[in-house]
């Protein structure tokens, strides 16, 4: 209500809302109501907002009790657009490769909400209206939910039951929202998503994340690192189970066959030092799986280190110290000294652990596709292993520190062959585990 003038005599009163609620208060005829519907459609099928507009006069004095006592008349529409992030539909494909299922939530009318969720690549085929939602008990929601794809002119407190339909059904809820009315169901999702630009600070209080660019491509990408950090924890306790086998082994092996010692304390603490960087710089910075976002989600019960992931760590220690104890029983029996011994057994298990490294950067592609992948920490760890393996066979100090004899070309060829032996094999099994491992 304007009173800039009292003077002036009669004051402007004015209101906007949804069309429908402007139309009651307009006493709007049937046949006017039926001309503002198609009017309206018309506006929201091209993904604007559309609001209603009316215009009263109310003479100087006390003001009514109820909006709806102002004798108001239409004036109009207003289509309001607000466009879609360049990087929305994009993301929402994204989702659905990724098993994740968008469903659009919004106070807009149906026809402006379907037409964005058109826009966006949301599946647009079946609406649940906030009246329709309003007249199903709780298990019929249940029912109707599994297929819904956009909710249109749908109430702040009907948002919470669909978050809380959604649960009920077994789904894994994440709900984005930026107003102070979104508070309750995002603080009900499993995991609540405000908008920290735009949104409200209850919102951001309620909500397990906050996006600090309002962007839902944002969520897409958080998803994509997430799966990469769960797959590169999983290579990596793979490969520590893997490399510790044959380690495990060779330590063994002499108590068992009678030939002399092969891994001395500093070996080992040799070797921790290769694994150790591995697992925490070179695996952590492994860039995602070329699948990672085609896979659908894992259950929320599955096990990090997965009977799958176990049985093939150990079926890679085993080929390593299979070939690496079988090597350095043969060179026993061909009467090698001690010395060449520990050499051709630690050379190997090095290599072999190198082998091990390559193999399990990719789950899901070749060696060769995961080297095209850049790791700086892989590069570096190898960049100072190797020279330090080559010292221990050309540098006598270094050779006698660790108690190696120089090989000869034959062996030193066996070692090499047999390690490349290993990476071979372990390729042409991998494609075996390969999708007990990504699921």
């Amino acid at each position: 209500v304007w009173d800039n003038d009292p003077a002036a005599g009669d004051r402007l009163v004015a209101a906007k809302g949804a069309p429908e609620a402007i139309a009651g208060l307009c006493g709007l005829s049937s046949a006017e109501r039926a001309g503002l519907k198609a009017a309206v459609d018309a506006l929201a099928g091209e993904g604007l907002r559309v609001l209603g507009v009316a215009e009263a006069r109310w003479p100087a004095g006390a003001l009514p009790d109820s909006q709806r006592d102002f004798p108001f008349v239409f004036r109009g529409l207003v289509g309001l657009a607000d466009p879609l992030r360049a990087s929305v539909p994009e993301a929402v494909r994204q989702c659905r490769e990724a098993g994740i299922r968008v469903i659009m939530i919004t106070g807009d009318y149906p026809q402006t909400a379907m037409a964005i969720a058109r826009q966006a690549g949301i599946d647009s085929e079946d609406l649940l209206t906030g009246e329709d939602m309003a007249a199903l008990d709780d298990a019929g929601l249940k029912q109707r939910i599994r297929t819904v794809g956009v909710c249109a002119r749908i109430m702040p407190e009907q948002k919470l039951r669909l978050v809380e339909a959604l649960k009920t059904a077994g789904e894994v809820v994440a709900m984005t929202g930026d107003g102070v009315n979104d508070a309750p169901s995002l603080k009900a999702a499993h995991i609540g998503v405000a908008m920290g630009g735009r949104g409200a600070d209850v919102a951001r209080e309620a909500s397990s994340l906050v996006l600090l660019d309002d962007d839902f491509g944002s969520m897409v990408r958080a998803i994509r690192m997430g799966r990469r950090i769960y797959d590169n924890l999983r290579k990596a306790m793979g490969f520590i189970v893997a490399a510790h086998i044959p380690i495990a082994g060779l330590a063994l092996l002499p108590l068992l066959t009678g030939m002399p010692i092969l891994l001395g304390p500093f070996h080992i603490a040799f070797l921790e030092m290769i694994i150790d960087p591995v697992c925490a710089l070179a695996f952590e910075a492994e860039s995602e799986e070329g699948d990672a976002m085609k896979r659908k989600p894992r259950p929320p019960k599955a096990t990090l280190f997965s009977p799958a992931l176990v049985v093939w760590s150990v079926v890679q220690g085993g080929v390593v110290l299979g070939v690496t104890g079988g090597l350095t029983l043969w060179l026993w029996s061909q009467g090698a000294g001690e010395g060449q011994l520990r050499a051709a057994a630690f050379l190997s298990l090095v290599l072999g652990i190198l082998a091990l490294i390559l193999v399990n950067r990719r789950f899901s592609a070749s060696v060769a596709a995961a080297m095209r992948g850049p790791n700086l920490a892989l590069g570096v760890v190898l960049a100072v292993v190797a020279p330090i393996l080559a010292a221990t066979q050309f540098l006598p100090p270094v050779a006698g520190l660790f108690g190696f004899a120089r090989l000869d070309g034959g062996e030193a060829a066996a070692v090499l062959v047999l390690a490349l032996a290993v990476l071979l094999g372990l390729e042409r099994l991998k494609p075996l585990w390969a999708a007990r491992l990504a699921a």
